[in-house]
């Protein structure tokens, strides 16, 4: 990763200073392919504090030279939303051995950096500083590979996150509701997990 690019582990009141950033960031990358949301900063604030206020939550922001370009967010998913526990619990899967990865945002101009990396590396060692879960999971938006909205120079980051040893598990599935670029309201969007085994699978 590029020397001038740092990351800081952001717990509880300390990410209150890059709220703002953070927020207009999200809006930015979350309006382009496949997530294709009309964000609002209120909304986007009040997102990121339910990592800063949950228990084992944590931020990840990257600077570069004091500047925002990225983020990532993670936190037992014991602590999230109906929404998010309610497929491993149909499953069988007790969302307490569970560690959920939020979401990870990069400005274009510094992907392919190795930042992305990073943002797994140190979301998976903040887990495991806090006890050995059975499962790191997240999810992705499913979109149609014919959607006629898709770039024609889109790359599914499928292989990425396989070479980090996740699996996508389309078992696993669950719909969040956002509004759309375009729309007048909010409305559901498939998303799919996927998961890598945790250090508590092997004890």
């Amino acid at each position: 990763m590029t020397d001038s690019i740092q990351t800081i582990h952001c717990t509880g009141a300390s990410l209150d200073r890059y709220i703002p950033e953070l927020a207009r960031l999200r809006i930015e990358v979350f309006r382009g392919w496949p997530y294709l949301r009309d964000g609002d900063a209120d909304d986007e604030a009040r997102y990121l504090r339910t990592y800063s206020e949950a228990q084992g939550g944590v931020v990840i922001v990257a600077l570069d030279s004091g500047k925002v370009i990225g983020a990532a967010t993670a936190v037992p998913m014991a602590e999230k939303t109906a929404e998010v526990k309610r497929p491993f619990e149909q499953t069988g899967i007790d969302p307490a051995t569970v560690f959920y990865l939020g979401e990870s945002v990069l400005l274009a101009a510094y992907r392919g950096r190795g930042v992305g990396v990073r943002f797994f590396a140190e979301r998976e060692a903040h887990a495991r500083r806090l006890k050995p879960f059975d499962w790191f999971a997240f999810c992705a938006v499913e979109r149609d590979n014919d959607d006629p909205r898709q770039p024609a120079d889109y790359m599914p980051l499928n292989a990425f996150w396989n070479r980090r040893g996740y699996i996508r598990h389309p078992e696993l599935c669950t719909e969040f509701s956002w509004r759309g670029v375009g729309e007048g309201a909010a409305s559901p969007q498939p998303m799919v997990f996927w998961l890598k085994p945790g250090p508590g699978r092997a004890i």
